[in-house]
């Protein structure tokens, strides 16, 4: 299977049904609508319309917000290390999907981390060092990233 491409683009290229796809959208996400009919007929959009662009178009800030992030994180085994760094993730305003951990061998133990980045104060770089500052903390990187 092909694999998604993405673009940017600006709201006055796009088409007006992609433009009323998004107003409906807003619509029933703020709840101004309880159904799909109605948010197409107060935004002037045939149902057809709006099911064909609603999975493939996105305000921007929606594909950036709803970011999940997994890390690769390779710790010291140490008592409360793996706290600490939970601690951090969660101040920064992260909500922890999955925690991963290898048995420590040689004093060291790989975590995985999955993290839903929504509610997330600051820019990602900014937590990825404070993370690596840790003393327990060896190495921190992104293995991958998704919405």
């Amino acid at each position: 299977m092909k694999e998604r491409q993405f673009y940017m683009v600006r709201d006055d290229v796009l088409s007006e049904s992609m433009q009323k796809t998004l107003e409906a959208k807003s619509l029933l996400d703020r709840g101004k609508v309880k159904t799909v009919a109605e948010a197409a007929e107060k935004v002037g959009l045939s149902r057809s319309a709006f099911y064909k662009y609603r999975d493939g178009i996105f305000p921007f800030h929606t594909m950036i917000k709803e970011k999940i992030i997994t890390l690769s994180i390779n710790l010291e085994d140490r008592s409360g290390a793996l706290s600490s760094l939970l601690t951090i993730v969660a101040s920064v305003g992260c909500n922890v999907l999955t925690i991963n951990q290898t048995i420590p061998l040689q004093g060291r133990a790989n975590v995985t981390l999955t993290i839903e980045t929504n509610g997330l104060r600051g820019e990602i770089n900014e937590l990825l060092s404070t993370l690596n500052r840790m003393e327990a903390v060896e190495r921190v990187e992104v293995i991958g990233t998704g919405a």
